[in-house]
Parts: C-alpha cells; sequence; structure tokens
C-alpha cells in the first residue's frame, strides 16, 4: 500500500528505534507514515543479542579501548578488526574515536549516556505494555567473566564508574558464579553480576510485533528506499525508490544508512558500521540461565525463546564488503571452549550492521538545515536499549515539547 500524500510524520527506518518513534508519535495524535528498504525488522533490530543493556553506560571509546586494540587487530577474526580493505576509509573516523578517548570526553560521554540509559530503562515497561509486548520483558540478568585476577581488577576502574551512577551489582567468585551460571570453564576466576541488565524473548519477534501495534493503529509502513530529503517551507520532500512524497516532519533513524541520507541535507556526520556476527543454536543447546558476557573476547552468549545466541565483536567493515563468516565460527569455537557443555550443531549464521558515531552517543536532535528533520541514529550496539528512550525524546520533539534530558552532548552537528 503507498502512503497518504502528506502526512504529519515520515519516520525512514523500520528497525527498533525507528518504529519506537513512530508509535510514540502516533500515540501523541500525529498521523505517522513509515519507510524502510527492505521492511520491518530486516536489519541489525532482528540479529542483535536482545539485550536492554542499561548498565552498559561507558562508551566504547575509553582508555582501556585504546590499550587493548593493537592485540586484537593484529588477529583478524579478534574482538575488534578492520578489514585491509577498509582501512584507508575508515582512518578519519578512528581519528575521531582516538579523540574520544581522553578521560574528560570519556567523563562527559559517560553523563549523558548514563542519561539516556535511565529515560530508556524508565520509559521501557509502559511502552512494552502500550504496545502489548510486556510479556517478552525478561529480568535474567548479566554475568561479565574474567580469565584471572588480573583481568578482573582491570575491570574494576568501569565498575567504580558505574557505581557512581548508582548502577547495582554484585562481585563473584567461581562458586557464586556456579550457583547463578553452572557449567562456565575454570579459566574464569571471577565474575560480577548485574540484576538491572533485562532483554528481550527475541529481538526480531519483538519489533515484528512493534511493527504490528503501529498497523493495528492506523500506520502505514512502505517498502521503498529513500535517496533524498528536501527541506520546504511548509514540510519536508522525500525523495523515494517509490517517488516523491511529502511529510510535514521527519525522522531519520534508518540505522547504517541515515548518514547517507542526511548527506542530502548538507550533512556530513560520521557514522561508520560494526559489523556484528553471531551465530543462533537450538534452544537445547545449552542450560543458560542468564546472558554472560565474556568482555576479554568481545561477545556475549543470550538465551532467547527462538534459541541461544553466540555473538558480538566488533568489524569495522562499512556497509559494502561481503560477510566474513569465519568471525561467527570464531566466536562459536570459543563458546565451546568458555562452555564445555554447549552443543554447536544446527546453529544459524548472521551478520549485521550496528550504526556507531565516534563518541559512543547516538545521534538525537534537529537537522541543520531544517528543523522539521529529526535524527535518530547512531545508537551502535546499543538501539535495542535505548529504543524507548529515543521515542519519548523524538516525540516531544516533534509536539514542541521539552524532551526530559538535555541534548547537547548528542547534537548532529557535534562533530
Amino acid at each position: 500500500m503507498n502512503a497518504p500524500l502528506s502526512p504529519d510524520v515520515v519516520v525512514i527506518g523500520a528497525g527498533v528505534v525507528g518504529l519506537s518513534a513512530a508509535i510514540a508519535a502516533q500515540a501523541r495524535g500525529l498521523s505517522v507514515v513509515v519507510f524502510d528498504r527492505e521492511g520491518p525488522a530486516a536489519g541489525a533490530s532482528a540479529g542483535n543479542a536482545g539485550a536492554f543493556a542499561f548498565t552498559d553506560i561507558l562508551p566504547l571509546a575509553s582508555p582501556g579501548i585504546i590499550a587493548k586494540a593493537p592485540k586484537w587487530l593484529l588477529d583478524p577474526l579478534g574482538p575488534l578488526s578492520i578489514p585491509p580493505a577498509y582501512a584507508l576509509r575508515i582512518a578519519p573516523w578512528m581519528f575521531r574515536f582516538w579523540r574520544a578517548c581522553s578521560p574528560a570526553r570519556v567523563a562527559r560521554s559517560t553523563t549523558a549516556q548514563t542519561a539516556l540509559m535511565d529515560l530508556s530503562k524508565a520509559e521501557l515497561e509502559a511502552f512494552l505494555t502500550a504496545t502489548g509486548t510486556l510479556h517478552m520483558l525478561r529480568k535474567d540478568g548479566n554475568l561479565q567473566v574474567y580469565e584471572g585476577e588480573d583481568e578482573f581488577k582491570a575491570s574494576l576502574s568501569g565498575w567504580k564508574a558505574r557505581e557512581a551512577h548508582g548502577i547495582e551489582f554484585r562481585h563473584l567468585d567461581a562458586d557464586a558464579m556456579a550457583q547463578i551460571q553452572p557449567g562456565i570453564a575454570p579459566r574464569f576466576t571471577h565474575g560480577t553480576f548485574t540484576p538491572g541488565w533485562y532483554s528481550i524473548a527475541d529481538p526480531k519477534l519483538y519489533t515484528l510485533a512493534l511493527a504490528d501495534h503501529f498497523r493495528d493503529k492506523g500506520g502505514l509502513i512502505e517498502i521503498a528506499a529513500v535517496t533524498a530529503l528536501k527541506p520546504l517551507a511548509d514540510g519536508v520532500e522525500i525523495i523515494t525508490s517509490n517517488g516523491a512524497r511529502r511529510a510535514g516532519r521527519v525522522v531519520l533513524a534508518a540505522g547504517a544508512f541515515s548518514h547517507r541520507i542526511a548527506r542530502t541535507l548538507g550533512e556530513a556526520i560520521p557514522l561508520e558500521t560494526e559489523r556484528g556476527y553471531n551465530t543462533t543454536l537450538p534452544a537445547a543447546a545449552f542450560d543458560l540461565r542468564t546472558q554472560i558476557t565474556f568482555g576479554g573476547h568481545g561477545f556475549v552468549v543470550t538465551r532467547l525463546s527462538t534459541g541461544i545466541r553466540v555473538g558480538g565483536a566488533v568489524e569495522l567493515g562499512g556497509l559494502d564488503l561481503p560477510p566474513n563468516f569465519r568471525r561467527s565460527e570464531a566466536l562459536l569455537k570459543k563458546a565451546q571452549l568458555f562452555l564445555p557443555g554447549l552443543k554447536a550443531e544446527g546453529g544459524q549464521q548472521w551478520m549485521g550492521f550496528r550504526p556507531s558515531l565516534p563518541d559512543s552517543l547516538p545521534a538525537l536532535g534537529r537537522a541543520r538545515a531544517s528543523d522539521r528533520v529529526i535524527h535518530a541514529f547512531g545508537h551502535g550496539h546499543l538501539g535495542l536499549t535505548q529504543a524507548a528512550g529515543t521515542a519519548r525524546i523524538v516525540a516531544d520533539l516533534l509536539t514542541g515539547n521539552r524532551p526530559p534530558i538535555d541534548l547537547a552532548a548528542f547534537s548532529p552537528q557535534r562533530f
């Protein structure tokens, strides 16, 4: 079905952030149409780890990552990699990432990230209730595990920062870890459990349920690639593969493709792609009772309603290179070593694009070219986590209300 000629709002992107924003705008009485190049839940919203990682307030851009990066980059299948064919293209982004790792900038990013996390957590359950998806929420916590005393001690500064922001956690020895999650290899001698880490039963099914709710409330989703935006005196013209459309306002939430559309407004936003890999195994593959983070190896193991998902790591490789599923295989082999009882047969591999900005904060706010265009992208690996909070902010901006948090640190013009 083609969209009406001029709705109040067009949202570009039918992932979890875009659909959450569309639903929030719809709830304010606005007519909303969503455009997506493939349809609902076709990108990173389908294959992520399903976590509401509200305790994950520390930016990826940090001195600790800078210290680890050289070792990781030497391993082409390690937690962080850059394909040689992409190295020159990503060099400017890496320079900005390096600048964002200064202690002062990390402190500012952490404060801003905490505010968005707190808002997102506060908004989540009401949003799930309103969309009929509360039954999909799980509160199983997260167990971060460490190989030895040195790795554990190296993590303590990060936990001190979380403690300063009121995040609950408890450190564990191997025996206490086994009470929460049996079956972890003895090489992991220490752990930290965060009970405030939630998850969704399955991120793809959740996002599809949001699409159904949006349609049930009168919203329309059109499969069309948006190629350009043109500000008008009384709205915005949207150039799509199905022709030109108009809307009163536009929300740009197209994930890793958003910067290409923003460029047509004259905005050069340094969005890059963290290519994430995983394998989803049958549900009986392991008796998983909480999400496990193997931080030193850059991946997690998650229990979903549809199986056990093993995935993570970061490949900074852009949108066009073919997937390197050896990365999925490498993560699965490690998971077998770390969880000796894991059955690795019958898995399904996946690769998706996480939209990432150098300072680990999303772009949230109005476009420079037109206050009728609102940017809402660049959440990295935290799109699901921050979707409800982002939706609240977007709905406030669309309706002329003051957002509940300061958006200065998230300004799309900060670079």
